[in-house]
């Protein structure tokens, strides 16, 4: 959570008049009298200060206009909502009227931070698996090229060396925070900014007001439809990063708009319809703008050879799986036809880049087989994790994994199917059940597993405890064989009912290789499922 303190001490103070003249959106306003200066914007009615705007969010379980009473009793200077203005005539303050309050939130943020996203390249990642990883190898290839760049990911922001958390799940921050840290990085004079947009970023107007200039995508599969309600609206929501580079003025620093396009993937034929700029596509196997050839696999990392229209290139990376070629054929397309950085360089950026926390992490103490933390936690990349360390070994794959609660239910069954037909051993266990039954959730997972053969005792084991489930991966493996928790990743905690418990799936695998090597190591994390 970003603290207040970031807004109250903001250097660049304007009145509610300024920020209100440059917000691009309608509105109807209960005064016209805004020549005071904004200390700082907020949406949570708890953290508001004197000084501060409150937003009205209406949320899946809160309603945020029913706190703006509270909001004007502890100081706010001014609201935004969206129910109608004569509801709130009341008021002693300035009330704003908005068709979105959300899409508000985002232009009020971006306007009190004097819109820092027009002064940068912005490059936006949207994709549901991959993101992460490919934000990153962008990321990198930027600085290789000499080019001074910041991230937003869903992992942290990096603004030159410094690194700030953005908080335990993964999604794209809110408004507020995107800006802030736009600010901070335009202050800090760079010049190029790599923003991971997750669907909910894009559908609830996080990024908005960023104004990209590139919008790559890595791939569109089965996840969040507990949000989106389809797949198709689910499309769309990541169709908008791709829409909005049509919808803003163009820089006179870079007067381009680039889109980098997956061929290969399901969402390649509706983004190429919708999208109005020139395009770019990638794919691992058909001659197009970008593509691979003489792909090999090693437990060390990639190689392959890159061709594009005019030019090959060998191409290293320590990065495994036909997956992770992908990612970067998309991050590689970014750089050399978006960025105009020459593919020599671009490709030492790729070889440059060692890892990204928590995907595909292998963990090492001494132990004979492989052990591997990976963020995989859609269907799609299950299937993917687990074909790549296949490729690793002749021995058997010890698959972990759960299924979250309160999030898309498809996918339990779709996950379970999926090791059950690809995995030696699969081990379902909790992750992140919040306020759902754990058990109706592990229920639930190992019917669809056995509905696939898979037997309990045998090759499935269902174990409430994450912790237990990865000391009993550890406990089957034998020499070559790989043992992989998925979901968590670089995850730092586990919501079960509404309480956050420190949590981290390197820390649990570490644990439990000490306790099986019979080596001092870390104890494996307190979880609520211990011991029952």
């Amino acid at each position: 959570m970003l603290p207040t303190f970031f807004y109250r001490y903001n250097m660049q103070k304007q009145t509610l008049k300024q920020i209100v003249d440059n917000i691009p959106i309608t509105y109807k306003s209960s005064s016209d009298q805004f020549d005071f200066v904004v200390e700082g914007i907020q949406y949570d009615s708890r953290m508001i200060e004197p000084g501060h705007i409150y937003v009205a969010l209406v949320g899946g379980n809160v309603d945020g206009h029913n706190y703006i009473d509270s909001a004007v009793a502890i100081g706010a200077v001014a609201v935004i909502g969206s129910q109608p203005l004569e509801l709130w005539h009341h008021l002693p303050i300035p009330y704003f009227q908005f068709e979105d309050s959300r899409e508000a939130l985002a232009y009020f943020s971006a306007s009190f931070y004097d819109f820092p996203a027009r002064s940068m390249v912005m490059i936006g990642v949207t994709g549901t698996d991959g993101k992460t990883t490919t934000s990153n190898l962008i990321f990198q290839i930027l600085r290789t090229a000499g080019l001074k760049a910041g991230m937003i990911s869903t992992v942290n922001a990096q603004i030159g060396e410094e690194v700030l958390d953005t908080g335990f799940h993964v999604t794209t921050p809110e408004a507020p925070s995107v800006q802030y840290y736009l600010w901070r990085m335009k202050e800090a004079g760079l010049t190029h900014v790599v923003l991971e947009a997750t669907s909910h970023g894009l559908a609830q107007h996080r990024v908005t007001g960023c104004y990209f200039d590139v919008a790559v995508v890595t791939n569109v599969t089965h996840e969040h439809l507990d949000y989106h309600g389809s797949y198709q609206s689910y499309l769309a929501a990541k169709g908008n990063l791709f829409e909005s580079l049509t919808q803003s003025a163009k820089k006179p620093f870079f007067p381009q708009r680039i889109a980098v396009i997956n061929k290969d993937d399901q969402s390649f034929d509706y983004l190429k319809r919708i999208t109005k700029v020139s395009q770019i596509h990638y794919s691992l196997s058909q001659n197009t703008d970008l593509w691979v050839e003489n792909v090999t696999h090693e437990i060390e990392g990639t190689a392959f050879v890159l061709k594009g229209n005019g030019f090959q290139i060998p191409i290293h990376s320590q990065l495994v799986g036909d997956f992770n070629i992908s990612n970067i054929l998309a991050a590689l397309a970014t750089a050399i036809f978006g960025l105009n950085i020459s593919p020599e360089i671009a490709a030492k950026g790729i070889e440059n880049m060692v890892s990204v926390p928590g995907r595909m992490e292998k963990i090492q103490m001494g132990q004979q087989f492989y052990a591997i933390v990976d963020f995989a936690h859609t269907p799609n990349a299950l299937e993917n994790a687990i074909k790549t360390v296949r490729k690793m070994t002749d021995g058997k794959i010890i698959a972990i994994f759960g299924s979250a609660g309160l999030r898309d239910k498809e996918k339990r069954r779709m996950m379970a199917e999926t090791s059950a037909q690809l995995a030696d051993v699969t081990i379902i266990t909790a992750e992140d059940p919040r306020t759902e039954s754990l058990e109706n959730i592990l229920t639930e997972m190992q019917k669809a597993a056995e509905s696939f053969g898979a037997e309990i005792g045998k090759n499935l084991f269902i174990i409430a405890d994450r912790g237990e489930a990865i000391e009993q991966g550890v406990r089957l493996a034998k020499a070559g064989d790989v043992v992989i928790a998925c979901g968590k990743g670089h995850e730092q905690s586990m919501c079960f009912g509404e309480t956050e418990y420190l949590w981290d799936d390197r820390i649990a695998m570490k644990a439990a290789l000490s306790k099986f090597l019979h080596l001092s190591g870390p104890d494996i994390p307190y979880l609520p499922t211990r011991n029952q």
